[in-house]
């Protein structure tokens, strides 16, 4: 494992894909248990992706970590896929963790809700009402995070979930991840947590694996701090930590 950080963020990078997943359960395990031992509950927001399934895989199977005095939110979400549609996120993040974990609560953003500018008010009513503990995350090809993509980033946005229209590198990765059979299937508009709101909690996990990540990874970590690459803001988060496996780091 190589070890360096970047501004505030903190770099760990793999040999494996495996490996990468194990250590980042094993750290975010670490900094639940410890929240634990000084909060009543705590509040984390999750990602829905495949990049995510190792990083969960060892998280759900953690045996130590009492999910009762979790609620979970999730941050991201299609605009009008059937509800029982596998891309859907929610529907990903059940049959991934939220479903096979027995959190305190689990909170979903509703795709199916003819206005979606209400949904996205009734979200961000409920986060309002809390604090963020923990964001596990990854990063996308075009270096969003969450679904803000680089032409609807705004760092100092004052909303904290609102629809947007994914461009077409986002729209492509789905594809490329298999989550779709071809570019017209994958939805055009989506919901998401805006950049404030996901860096307004304490600690941010992020895992990116796959060749595919690589350019963005460079982006994030050698470029400006900017939109156009949202993934970079996590530089100025205070304890943040991307972990990378060796297809994703290879750039660097």
């Amino acid at each position: 494992m190589k070890e360096f950080a970047k501004n505030k963020l903190k770099v760990k990078q793999f040999d494996t894909r495996d490996e990468m997943g194990r250590a980042a359960a094993a750290d975010a395990a670490e900094v639940i248990k410890t929240l634990l031992r000084e909060k009543a509950e705590i509040n984390m927001i999750f990602a829905a992706a495949p990049s995510q399934d190792d990083f969960l895989k060892y998280l759900r199977e953690d045996k130590e970590i009492d999910f009762t005095k979790i609620n979970a939110y999730h941050m991201d979400e299609y605009i009008g896929l059937d509800k029982d549609a596998p891309q859907g996120f929610g529907n990903y993040l059940k049959e991934n963790i939220f479903g096979k974990c027995p959190f305190k609560s689990v909170h979903y953003l509703n795709g199916q809700n003819p206005d979606p500018e209400a949904e996205c008010a009734r979200y961000s009513s409920l986060l309002a009402k809390v604090h963020i503990d923990i964001v596990c995350m990854g990063i996308g090809e075009n270096g969003h995070i969450a679904f803000n993509d680089p032409a609807n980033a705004d760092f100092s946005d004052t909303k904290s979930v609102k629809t947007v229209r994914l461009d077409n590198i986002c729209r492509q990765q789905q594809v490329n991840d298999g989550c779709f059979e071809n570019f017209d299937k994958v939805p055009a508009m989506a919901m998401t947590l805006t950049v404030p709101m996901l860096m307004s909690a304490d600690w941010h996990f992020c895992v990116v694996p796959t060749d595919r990540k690589a350019k963005a990874v460079k982006r994030m970590l050698e470029g400006t701090v900017s939109p156009q690459c949202p993934a970079s803001i996590l530089r100025r988060a205070p304890h943040a930590t991307l972990y990378l496996d060796a297809q994703s780091a290879s750039l660097i």
